[in-house]
């Protein structure tokens, strides 16, 4: 198994692979299909159809889609906590569900769509949370598990609200603090489950900004689940359309925001433009 240096300001990173993986690629999704049933003699409920995709290090991709079409489920897949019906995920070459789940914990980091406060908390205790998998708790916490938990406060910049009680923050400032949370476990992929879902649209464009530059300055894989066909085209370096299930289309956004596919998709009349960066603009035609 590959080995991993750690140090308290920077991510996780492979110093080798497994087999024949390409070290280009940290984040290999090949074939993978998943089925929900209410019992194994009936027919499923639901079921995602073989997905494929790559990242590398350094991208953003992003999972659209309309509601009850897959993307929280492949998210799930993803990360390791469902196993698929076919296919597999590869992380720099190992099965994500076949990982020991305190590795998972240390190498995927998940942002979900609500983050409830069991107990009060000041933002730097938890953001400590994110210490756990490294076999600490926050009574016993050690220089280096504040240091680390500074250090992805100051990633978000969010080192202002490190006294803060979480439940006396805005929300676009809960969801910096609750990013670095995640930025805590020194993960090498970023996984978040519709993170503007609550914010007004300067926070959301904020949120994406910030998630942009730690892809980019720290080489995080970053996967995240949206409805903001706007902001994904804007910011995502490859795009994953979903309908029912199935993946229609990846690739980057001006090449999966074609207007008839997504008019197809959710079944509303669109106009799709390109700026002068190349990046699509979707908008809703109005009602004549």
């Amino acid at each position: 198994m590959s080995s991993y240096a750690r140090s308290p300001a920077s991510p996780a990173r492979p110093v080798g692979d497994a087999g024949d993986f390409n070290s280009d690629i940290r984040l290999s999704v090949e074939q993978v299909s998943y089925a929900y049933s209410a019992n194994p003699t009936q027919a499923p409920l639901f079921t995602l159809e073989a997905t494929s995709f790559q990242a590398r290090p350094g991208e953003i991709v992003a999972i659209v889609g309309p509601n009850a079409c897959g993307k929280s489920t492949l998210l799930k897949l993803i990360a390791g906590a469902l196993q698929p019906l076919s296919g597999r995920v590869l992380l720099n070459g190992f099965v994500t569900h076949a990982l020991p789940h305190r590795t998972r914990r240390q190498r995927i980091a998940m942002v979900q769509q609500e983050s409830p406060l069991l107990f009060p908390s000041r933002a730097w205790e938890f953001v400590l949370q994110g210490r756990h998998p490294y076999g600490r708790t926050l009574r016993f916490e050690s220089a280096e598990d504040i240091l680390v938990a500074r250090n992805a406060l100051a990633q978000v910049g969010a080192e202002h609200l490190t006294d803060r009680l979480m439940d006396q923050i805005s929300g676009g400032e809960k969801q910096r603090v609750i990013l670095a949370r995640a930025l805590a476990q020194q993960p090498l992929l970023l996984l978040l489950d519709e993170p503007t879902l609550h914010l007004d649209i300067g926070a959301q464009v904020d949120l994406l900004e910030t998630l942009r530059r730690l892809a980019s300055a720290n080489r995080y894989t970053v996967v995240v689940v949206t409805h903001e066909l706007n902001l994904a085209g804007q910011y995502a370096d490859q795009v994953a359309l979903f309908q029912k299930g199935k993946c229609l289309r990846v690739g980057p956004p001006a090449s999966v925001f074609q207007r008839e596919l997504l008019e197809q998709v959710f079944q509303t009349q669109l106009t799709v433009e390109l700026g002068s960066s190349g990046r699509p603009r979707v908008h809703m035609q109005s009602a004549k």
